[in-house]
């Protein structure tokens, strides 16, 4: 760490597009060291260029994090290259947009080994040297999906549910332990990243994140914070907090709206290209950036976010009063409809 507190060396999987390229280039700003986790070296290179242009030093290393044997060989290259690894943010994912039918049972355990075994293989890695010097964090990228299963994402869905149980029961041990290790899960909203170009899909119509949509840089911001100073958990985005909100008082109603229009929200009015090529088992070529196709659309600030990383306690307490009224009203509407 530096003086302040500030980590050194960061390693970040998915780190050659989307929220991890984005992420990246947050700590480079900060003068971090950061080890590039992904299967494509193309846009790892392009990464870790814009690395070293905003200030930070870069290592690519080209690994799939399906393969516990990759990630620790990830994480010894960097500790070889940079020293010690401050921050480990697990990040990789990969999903099918389809109903629970039409996904095969290879690819159920495909989503599963990346977006779930990988972030466990990511954590064991970095714990293996994070707990004899007794410092570290550890930060997973979540969402509210993690809370709030929705149609059409059953693998990504369950993945992400996964997750949340595998970082509650690690915090727990190493709390048990007295270990000064921090494990910190930051549950994301819809993010504009290129992952919907890429994604595997049996959906007529392209598949989109769900409005409101934010820029992935919302979600960089976000992560850099927990790495610094986060706690338990980070929430990020007004529809993030409302979902998990909504579900737990609600959950039986969150069912029945989701089956109504959960289906349409998820996709453009652009019919799917049947013979594109998706990244589910192999990575696709090509330039992908940080950001997505819905430029237009997505959002560059979250003012939830925004509140909560200030610490304003008594505003975000008051937005979830606000938030509780919301979803209060959009119950009785629902019920008056029926």
């Amino acid at each position: 760490m530096n003086r302040d507190g500030f980590p050194r060396t960061v390693v970040i999987t998915g780190g050659s597009a989307g929220v991890g390229r984005a992420t990246a280039r947050a700590f480079a700003s900060e003068g971090c060291n950061v080890g590039l986790v992904a299967r494509e070296e193309g846009r790892l290179k392009a990464t870790a260029q814009e690395v070293e242009s905003l200030g930070g030093r870069a290592l690519v290393v080209v690994a799939d994090v399906a393969v516990a044997e990759e990630v620790e060989a990830a994480a010894a290259r960097v500790e070889a290259v940079f020293g010690p690894i401050d921050a480990w943010i697990n990040n990789a994912m990969t999903s099918v947009f389809a109903s629970v039918d039409d996904i095969t049972e290879e690819e159920f355990e495909r989503v599963i080994d990346v977006t779930f075994l990988g972030y466990v293989y990511g954590a064991k890695a970095a714990l293996r040297r994070m707990r004899p010097r007794n410092r570290g964090v550890i930060v997973q990228v979540g969402s509210a999906l993690a809370y709030r299963g929705i149609p059409l994402q059953s693998a990504y869905c369950s993945a992400k549910h996964a997750i949340q149980g595998f970082t509650d029961s690690l915090r727990c041990e190493l709390l048990h332990d007295g270990s000064a290790v921090r494990v910190v899960m930051v549950q994301m909203p819809a993010l504009n990243t290129p992952q919907f170009d890429w994604v595997r899909s049996r959906l007529p119509k392209r598949a989109q994140p769900v409005p409101p949509i934010y820029q992935p840089e919302v979600a960089a911001d976000a992560l850099v914070y927990a790495a610094r100073r986060g706690d338990r958990e980070i929430v990020v985005g007004s529809s993030s907090w409302k979902a998990i909100l909504f579900n737990k008082m609600f959950p039986g109603i969150a069912d029945r709206m989701l089956a109504r229009s959960g289906f349409a929200s998820q996709q453009t009015e652009e019919n799917e290209d049947e013979g594109r090529e998706d990244n589910l088992f192999a990575p696709v070529q090509g330039h992908f950036d940080a950001h997505g196709a819905f430029d237009d659309r997505a959002k560059e600030r979250s003012l939830a976010w925004t509140l909560s990383r200030a610490g304003s306690k008594l505003v975000m307490g008051a937005g979830m009063l606000a938030l509780g009224a919301i979803a209060t009203t959009t119950f009785r509407r629902w019920m008056s409809s029926r």
